[in-house]
């Protein structure tokens, strides 16, 4: 890189902290927001049906795969409210950025459907013919960007829906990251968080889309309603349906961080987990034997 090219980029580098992390967190939850919602555009508007319930969850997975890997480095890659939040309630993420996390979280996605409406417009309005509607309506394109209930799960089940299947997801991921855990390679997290995710849309995915970051769907909802769609798409069932994937996810993501905590984190022995801790005093001596071996040997190498 030539000089002048170095003291550009040295002018334009953002050096608050916070701000650098908040503007990764946009951009990474743009990023698994746009691939998620443009896998459902694609089936949705190819008429795809019953693919959808692959393509959609790898879509969904690979996105958020992706922005993991985008701004993981920055801010730790929470692009979700529900995980910022969770995470600030046991003391791993500092309350003071919880609301540019959120706020970022909620413009990116909100960007992302922007950017993704003028992609597929063309396709939107040969499809719909111009007349915006939601779900149950067969023309309905709102779909493409949030999540609808089916007409037979009620308020509680939609509910319990979210909180379970994002209960689910915090648990693996603090799985993934406890690193006196299975030792997940650290490139390896992404992909790995990923395909939870993947498989938990593929089991979840009936009730309600299962939405599970409350910026995933209410970011794109409200651009939905500035966008032609209306307030139909906040109206759906009398405004007893909006508020669930934002609330559901919240309460989901705090009591799966939790239950993991109580049930796995706290009960490590050591700082790093110690395979003969726990085990006969011969056995450990045995142990240490061998340890000391292979120190012997690698210091002969």
């Amino acid at each position: 890189m030539s000089e002048k090219e170095t003291g550009f980029w040295n002018s334009v580098r953002i050096k608050n902290q916070l701000v650098r992390e908040s503007l990764a967190e946009l951009f990474g939850t743009f990023i698994l927001t746009i691939i998620g919602n443009a896998g459902i555009a694609a089936i949705v508007l190819n008429g795809l049906g019953n693919v959808g319930a692959i393509v959609i969850p790898l879509s969904w997975g690979l996105g958020l795969t992706f922005a993991i890997l985008i701004c993981g480095g920055v801010s730790g890659a929470h692009v979700n409210p529900a995980v910022t939040v969770a995470f600030a309630t046991i003391g791993k993420f500092p309350w003071k950025k919880v609301i540019p996390y959120m706020l970022s979280q909620y413009l990116g996605a909100f960007l992302s459907a922007a950017i993704l409406f003028l992609v597929y417009r063309d396709g939107i309005e040969a499809f719909d013919k111009g007349i915006r509607s939601v779900p149950p309506n067969s023309n309905a394109t709102a779909n493409i960007f949030s999540c609808f209930p089916q007409e037979y799960a009620s308020t509680f089940t939609c509910v319990m829906d979210q909180i379970v299947s994002t209960g689910l997801l915090l648990a693996a991921v603090c799985s993934t990251i406890d690193e006196r855990n299975m030792s997940v390679p650290k490139g390896m997290a992404p992909l790995m968080i990923g395909l939870t995710l993947c498989g938990i849309m593929m089991g979840f995915g009936s009730n309600c889309g299962a939405p599970l970051n409350p910026a995933r769907d209410l970011g794109p909802r409200i651009f939905t309603a500035m966008a032609g769609w209306g307030t139909e798409v906040f109206s759906v069932r009398d405004y007893n349906w909006f508020w669930i994937p934002v609330i559901g996810p919240h309460i989901g993501a705090i009591l799966g961080v939790w239950i993991y905590s109580f049930a796995v984190e706290v009960h490590w022995p050591n700082t790093s987990y110690d395979l003969t801790k726990d085990l006969p005093s011969e056995v450990q001596v045995q142990s240490q034997v061998q340890m000391q071996s292979v120190k012997v040997y690698d210091s002969k190498q």
